[in-house]
């Protein structure tokens, strides 16, 4: 057990490893957590008296069903399917759906277990919840994926609602696959229910700068962190990892702010191009083309792909993750701070293992947390919630504005609980008190339930 770790919360974690045997993201997350809370507990005793950290880490409800349909060639396959709805004291559940062949329970739990206090550090009124399905869409006929997503909307719909539980997309969900399951949810329910799903399509009720939120809100956050220590994105080289939407943009944020992105990546190697990567390529690439990042250099010459190789090898100033979890380790951690990195902005679910993180921290580098630097896609996707309610639509611009208000209360917030708790600058401790403080009031507030 780590020495990190409070006495006061040993016993607890442990009683989350025994009752959760197997699930390692999910213990991850919630050590990560927990260690912080050591002087939570000592200043507020009454939050060990109703156990509210033991009934944070139990989920309200865990749903697991099965999700059989036909392919393109008339043969039944059979998926599983997962809502977990982690805590709802400050809201709906809200939270992602995500399709990708790694998932399982485990993996619900532990984003689950994340969303709740990423939702809290919003500042709007929402809970934590995640989903999914084994399901991989990646090679699938349109025909496929809708004939998957009706099946699991079909079991789905009866768990979730505009009051109840609000899913959006995550990796493997996009507008497409949103829009097979809002399908299916009108059908079966016969109501036109808005904000029962968010990501929706900009022309039947989605939000401007959903698309965009989640990068924009990391390059945001690791701003503020630059600012507070003098500095900025302006002259930075920077390196992010993945091409999908966050890395996308990500980069786009980053370009904006007077960065330079060198390097992203997928699954396959990455792509150098020490001119700056050329936004426009990418995406026609993974968002028109679906092809892999590899044929940027066919385009662009100059560029250098390194197959099956470590983004994090490229020296850079600040370091954007984004792909998935866990892909940063301790010595990626320690390559990037000997190579000069300054700052890490998390716009992926933990993606820098527990080893990494202990290796930034000590380094006084800013790292910005997935919890607090990736906000900005729950909380757009709140906005569109709203938007939802009132029958209204924002413009681009104004959408934005307040994404990025969102985004500098965030970091606010989590700077001055680092503070105040006596961890200036350490943006893990900051956020979880953070996030924490808001849930466990709440809950105690509405009694033992």
């Amino acid at each position: 057990m780590t020495a990190q770790m409070d006495e006061k919360i040993i016993p607890i974690y442990q009683e989350v490893l025994a009752r959760n045997p197997g699930e390692v993201e999910f213990h991850q997350a919630v050590r990560e957590v927990l260690e912080s809370l050591g002087p939570v507990l000592t200043k507020h005793p009454e939050f060990a008296h109703y156990k509210i950290i033991e009934r944070i880490c139990e989920p309200e409800r865990q749903i697991i069903f099965r999700v059989p349909w036909v392919d393109h060639q008339g043969k039944v396959q059979i998926n599983r399917g997962f809502r977990v709805e982690f805590n709802s004291a400050l809201g709906p559940y809200k939270g992602g759906l995500r399709f990708h062949p790694s998932v399982y329970l485990g993996i619900i739990k532990f984003l689950g277990f994340e969303q709740i206090f990423k939702n809290s550090l919003t500042g709007l009124p929402i809970g934590g919840g995640k989903g999914g399905s084994d399901f991989d869409p990646k090679g699938k006929t349109d025909g496929e994926v809708m004939r998957f997503c009706q099946s699991f909307m079909t079991e789905l719909y009866r768990h979730i609602g505009e009051h109840t539980d609000v899913p959006a997309g995550d990796i493997g969900v996009g507008g497409r696959e949103i829009g097979f399951m809002f399908g299916q949810y009108k059908r079966i329910t016969n109501r036109w229910e808005a904000g029962v799903l968010t990501g929706k399509g900009l022309n039947w009720g989605g939000s401007l700068v959903r698309t965009e939120a989640t990068g924009y809100g990391a390059a945001y956050f690791v701003d503020e962190m630059l600012k507070v220590r003098g500095e900025s994105f302006d002259g930075k080289t920077c390196v992010v990892s993945g091409s999908g939407n966050v890395a996308i943009y990500t980069i786009e944020k980053i370009h904006q702010l007077g960065g330079k992105v060198v390097a992203c990546s997928d699954s396959s190697g990455y792509i150098y191009d020490e001119k700056g990567i050329d936004l426009e390529l990418v995406q026609q690439l993974k968002e028109i083309e679906r092809r892999r990042i590899e044929a940027y250099v066919d385009y662009r010459k100059h560029a250098k792909y390194i197959t099956k190789g470590n983004i994090w090898e490229v020296p850079c100033q600040v370091a954007m993750p984004s792909a998935t979890q866990n892909e940063i380790n301790g010595k990626d951690a320690a390559l990037l701070v000997k190579n000069g990195c300054i700052a890490v902005g998390e716009g992926a679910n933990m993606p820098t293992t527990p080893e990494g993180v202990k290796i930034f921290l000590d380094a006084k580098i800013a790292y910005g947390p997935g919890k607090a630097a990736n906000a900005g896609g729950v909380a757009t996707s709140a906005l569109e919630m709203q938007q939802n309610a009132v029958r209204d639509s924002w413009d681009f611009e104004e959408t934005e504005a307040r994404l990025h208000k969102i985004m500098k209360n965030v970091h606010r917030d989590c700077f001055e609980m680092a503070e105040k708790y006596g961890a200036p600058g350490n943006y893990v401790i900051g956020a979880n008190i953070a996030g924490f403080i808001k849930v466990a009031r709440a809950m105690l507030a509405m009694g033992v339930v």
